[in-house]
């Protein structure tokens, strides 16, 4: 691609607004509220969101993960233990999430700190799930290095075979839950003047500001 095209490629958002009058007080209300809209604007993947993490050497790392739980208590995904992020987030429990809805030019990005779902949260949500992601999780060392893609297929192929129809849930799968201390919603308006809400708990309450775009 041509350096002078990439630099020209630009959008005028004009969809819609957000402004303190209309948004909800409670930061988890104005989420649900974007979240069933995204979902019933039929968006591909609205419940995919991006996973900020830090290392023990001071790096970022980021990564797609699929909300599956929310409610007062946080955010909720299910994931490997032994993964990358699983490493980061042992070192260090803080990280950021952000949900990206371009077609309704919002942005949502939450901070927070990460403890892990119930042991009773990640065996129903396992349960869930088909028999060929429940022999994937047992399956796949994820982030591990491996020689092909020869060797998670014939894993998978031993996970059945050892486990059958009704796995159970491995010890390293399970689920992490994000509990916000910041919220901030960024809605796309006109000539870049953008709408950005942000909560930040103190002492026990959200307080809402208008941040500059």
């Amino acid at each position: 691609m041509d350096k002078a095209n990439l630099a020209d490629l630009r959008k005028s958002y004009e969809r819609d607004e957000l402004d303190e009058s209309s948004s909800a007080d409670d930061p988890l209300r104005q989420f649900q509220t974007w979240l069933e809209q995204a979902i019933k604007a039929e968006l591909p993947e609205p419940n995919a969101m991006t996973l900020a993490t830090v290392g023990a050497d001071g790096r970022p790392s980021t990564r797609i993960v699929l909300i599956k739980d929310v409610d007062a208590r946080g955010l909720v995904w299910y994931t490997n233990y032994h993964s990358r992020k699983g490493r980061e987030l042992a070192h260090n429990p803080h990280a950021a999430l952000q949900f990206h809805w371009v077609e309704l030019e919002r942005v949502v990005r939450i901070e927070g700190r990460v403890e892990f779902a119930s042991a009773e949260e990640s065996d129903r949500y396992y349960a869930s799930r088909p028999l060929d992601s429940r022999i994937g999780a047992w399956a796949s060392p994820q982030s591990q290095p491996i020689a092909s893609r020869a060797v998670l297929v014939a894993n998978a192929a031993k996970a059945a075979a050892r486990h059958g129809l009704n796995p159970s849930r491995p010890p390293h799968w399970g689920g992490y839950r994000l509990v916000p201390d910041r919220w901030e919603f960024w809605q796309g308006r006109r000539s870049r003047l953008h709408d950005r809400l942000c909560y930040r708990l103190e002492s026990g309450a959200w307080r809402r500001e208008r941040l500059a775009p």
